[in-house]
């Protein structure tokens, strides 16, 4: 579909934050949302986990909740976000509720709460094992009938412009053909940067463009280095990474050595319920104490019928790889899932760069400190998506924004193909140089490589297309990532 010159809003990124964003602003607000895949092709769709939140003051507490994340986080999140968040966000799960979204439910018809790791109570609310691609469904659906907003797949946004007299220009890549677009506010939902790693619990549409974008504007990137490794990834022979969910754990799953035998204790009192940041860490330790990188989860003890009931996509995830997950073990070892850091926002999601906001992943609100607390990715994507909308909302009656004329003129993409390695070499090179126990010097000595490729890229003059961006954006995260990872 051909583009209009001009919205409102802008926002990149249609996973669970762009999309509960586009919902909570004013009906009246023309809103274009790009999906840079299909819909489906998204972080949001993959979580497995479920939604953190107090819904029930009977059993637990904003407090309990407050702590946990803290702890998780090792004391390194912003208090006052995660006070937001506790606070605010029982009432977007009810929302998102009141838009479809279904949650299991116990026998009595109340919700079912399950435990994953760091949480001191059952408070995660969930969908089977597939939270994350219900929400995704619920929230697309009630998209569709807001006409005020345009959905978008398959559109990526290729560069990002500060246009005089403000609001942005984009130059909006899809099926038929590249456009400029204007908008005074763009919000950058682009999820995280996983595929910067070869191995990676990420879509590939995870490539880091919102933190690219937001760096070439010149917004404040912060802690990109923080970035979570789960400890519990498939660990197959071809490579194939899929997650496998904290809550196995918090339904009784035991990780097992090359010895098959329990060893967390060595490591953390928590056992298999330690945060992710230290299951992670406590693998690598055992690596090198017994020189195998062989580990398991064991949650054969448990009812058949109840796991494949509450794990099938988990079930059949393994059965692919002939691994029948209620008697056998399934071969893990920890990958890149999260990112923490990000492009700087305040509480209201705005980042330094004035109508220019970042929700979801690729911000850095201060919630999860240098570990993310297990499923409150899915809460903060809402609460702070609402809050970036509520933003926009006061400060859109000042007047539309109109595009300038010379967006209309057809865009320079001459140039030459970019390499098909490149993106492979960022990936070796960060595989190396920062993962799951960080090593200054290796930092460093990957830093040298990156920023020869990234200046490379730049002045190369290859042709604007969708994999140039997507190798700019990786190239940009690692040399971000590994210039702070070598300060360290």
């Amino acid at each position: 579909m051909e583009l209009k010159p001009d919205y409102d809003v802008l926002i990149v990124g249609a996973g669970v934050a762009g999309m509960y964003g586009a919902l909570r602003l004013p009906a009246e607000t023309r809103v274009l949302m790009l999906s840079k895949y299909a819909l489906d092709v998204s972080s949001s769709n993959l979580a497995q986990g479920g939604v953190a939140a107090v819904l029930s003051l009977d059993d637990d507490s904003y407090d309990l909740h407050f702590e946990d994340t803290l702890i998780a986080g090792r004391h390194e999140n912003d208090p006052s976000a995660v006070d937001v968040l506790v606070h605010e966000g029982p009432d977007d799960v009810r929302q998102v509720m009141a838009y479809g979204a279904d949650f299991d439910r116990a026998p009595d018809g109340s919700l079912d709460k399950t435990l994953e790791g760091g949480h001191s109570r059952r408070r995660i609310v969930h969908h089977r094992d597939c939270t994350g691609a219900e929400l995704v469904r619920a929230l697309s659906e009630e998209v569709r009938t807001r006409p005020n907003i345009t959905l978008v797949e398959n559109a990526a946004v290729l560069t990002l412009k500060k246009m005089p007299g403000g609001g942005f220009g984009a130059l909006v890549s899809t099926e038929d053909g590249v456009f400029p677009v204007y908008a005074p506010f763009t919000v950058l939902a682009t999820g995280g940067i996983g595929r910067v790693y070869r191995y990676t619990t990420n879509p590939r549409a995870s490539t880091g463009d919102g933190v690219r974008l937001a760096w070439e504007l010149g917004a404040w990137i912060k802690d990109l280095s923080w970035i979570q490794f789960h400890p519990t990834a498939f660990h197959s022979e071809d490579g194939e990474q899929f997650l496998i969910s904290e809550s196995v754990r918090g339904e009784g799953a035991y990780l097992l050595n090359c010895e098959h035998e329990r060893f967390m204790h060595r490591y953390d009192d928590r056992l298999e319920l330690a945060p992710r940041d230290v299951v992670s860490r406590s693998i690598m330790l055992e690596e090198q104490r017994t020189g195998s990188s062989d580990f398991f989860l064991d949650i054969t003890h448990e009812n058949a019928d109840f796991l494949r009931q509450r794990f099938p996509a988990i079930n059949e995830g393994c059965l692919k790889h002939g691994v029948d997950f209620t008697k056998d073990l399934i071969p893990v070892y920890p990958c890149q899932h999260y990112l923490m850091g990000g492009i700087e926002v305040d509480l209201d999601s705005r980042t330094t760069v004035p109508g220019l906001y970042a929700v979801g992943e690729c911000s850095n609100t201060g919630v999860h400190g240098k570990n993310r607390l297990a499923s409150n990715s899915l809460l903060e994507a809402m609460v702070f998506s609402r809050r970036a909308a509520d933003s926009i909302a006061a400060s859109i009656a000042a007047g539309r924004g109109h595009a300038p004329a010379h967006l209309c003129m057809k865009p320079d993409l001459s140039g030459k193909p970019i390499h098909a390695d490149v993106c492979e070499r960022v990936r070796g090179v960060m595989q190396r140089s920062h993962f799951v126990i960080p090593d200054p010097e290796k930092a460093k000595e990957g830093l040298e490589v990156i920023t020869e490729l990234l200046s490379e890229l730049k002045n190369g003059g290859y042709a604007l297309t969708l994999d140039y961006a997507e190798a700019l954006s990786l190239a940009t995260v690692a040399y971000i990532v590994l210039t702070e990872a070598s300060r360290e």
